[in-house]
């Protein structure tokens, strides 16, 4: 007689409540997805990545059409890698040019909000005036206009480092950038152009030579795919030049004209004294004068909050800068007479001032000294090798 199993089978086990570790995993890794994928902002240079790559620039993968981001259940997330930034900023991205792998920038801007930048930037990138040594104007590789956007405009530069993405190594290397920024103002104002926003987000640096593992767009101190770098060089061995760059409250003016007024408009820099006057017009030039002053006097000489270091031993400015930053903006000096002072003032600088190192106000005690110990090396051997106290380079070439 066969043997009836039904009474046999065992009932299911009931399904498991999951615990509040698993439970904190899931929402963390869908926090994580959310953070790392495509932003609103972004959507713009996704949805032109197509046509971008038949101008001959192509974005990086985050921005071509279907990426998602992967994120491992185990291992090392690559957060700091390009690809998992989102950039909450639209204006301006990075991509590589087809023909030569050389990366690039491009920066949308819309002609009815800024209606001189593209006239402005051409100016500075066509001869014989980008040829001008002491042009330090970035250069417009090209213009491309968006088929579907009758008003936006896209504007390719070259790919260039932030600022302050490496601490000053010697005084001759303060006094090579304030000499390049100095020069290149110069140099627009006797074309009859006001820059009106210059500020530390508003100078870049040619990076090439000194970051030569390429660096990430986002945290230029990595590679782009978010790691230490290897190999990096200082300004000294490797000297940058430095750009001017945004110039979308720029304006050029008649060139009759000595003293010219234009109502004021706010950029970066919020503490412009005349205007909180109440005034309804000043000099853009003079006031461009206040911007670099108080460039130097907050990034190079006191520091200001996280990112602005300031360094010790900069007194030697104090009297130029303070002159650049009065309240009054008749008693600024211009910049022929900014720069012809602070020629005088280096050559007041011995070669031992100019070859030491700034300490910062900011910053670890110990990993001061370890730099201030890597400094007195390379010092050792730049003098051996006859390098120049202030950096020395030719012009690198933008194209």
């Amino acid at each position: 007689m066969a043997h009836d199993t039904t009474n046999d089978v065992q009932p299911a086990p009931a399904a498991q409540e999951p615990s509040k570790d698993d439970e904190r995993i899931v929402r963390a890794y869908a926090k994580l997805e959310k953070s790392v994928a495509l932003q609103k902002a972004e959507f713009f240079w996704r949805d032109h990545a197509g046509w971008l790559e038949t101008r001959g620039y192509r974005l990086r993968p985050r921005y071509q059409p279907g990426w998602k981001p992967s994120i491992p259940v185990f291992g090392e997330i690559p957060l700091r890698d390009e690809n998992y930034v989102a950039m909450h900023r639209a204006a301006v991205v990075d991509a590589t040019r087809v023909t030569d792998g050389k990366r690039v920038l491009l920066k949308r801007i819309y002609t009815s909000d800024h209606p001189f930048e593209v006239e402005i930037t051409k100016l500075f990138s066509t001869e014989p005036l980008s040829r001008n040594p002491s042009n330090y104007c970035v250069q417009l590789l090209e213009v491309l206009n968006l088929p579907d956007e009758p008003d936006a405009t896209l504007l390719v530069f070259p790919f260039l480092q932030h600022l302050t993405v490496l601490p000053f190594d010697t005084f001759g290397e303060i006094v090579d950038f304030i000499k390049q920024i100095f020069e290149g103002l110069q140099f627009m104002h006797h074309h009859h152009v006001a820059h009106r926003d210059i500020g530390i987000p508003n100078i870049m640096m040619d990076g090439d030579e000194m970051f030569p593992e390429g660096w990430n767009h986002f945290l230029g101190r990595l590679t782009p795919q978010g790691k230490p770098h290897r190999t990096f060089f200082t300004r000294t061995q490797k000297p940058s030049k430095y750009y001017l760059i945004d110039f979308g409250l720029s304006r050029r003016y008649d060139p009759s004209d000595p003293d010219p007024l234009e109502r004021p408009i706010l950029g970066g820099d919020r503490t412009v004294p005349e205007f909180q006057t109440g005034k309804e017009s000043f000099n853009p030039f003079r006031t461009d004068i206040y911007y670099v002053g108080n460039l130097i006097r907050r990034y190079i000489m006191e520091g200001e909050g996280f990112e602005f270091t300031g360094y010790f031993g900069t007194g030697f400015l104090r009297p130029l800068v303070k002159d650049m930053v009065q309240d009054d903006p008749e008693k600024r000096p211009t910049i022929d007479e900014v720069l012809a002072r602070f020629e005088k003032i280096c050559k007041r600088l011995s070669t031992g001032k100019l070859r030491s190192r700034p300490i910062p106000r900011k910053g670890n005690v110990f990993k001061g000294l370890r730099n201030h110990i890597k400094h007195w090396k390379r010092r050792r051997d730049f003098v051996k090798q006859g390098v120049p106290a202030i950096p020395s380079r030719q012009s690198p070439s933008n194209t």
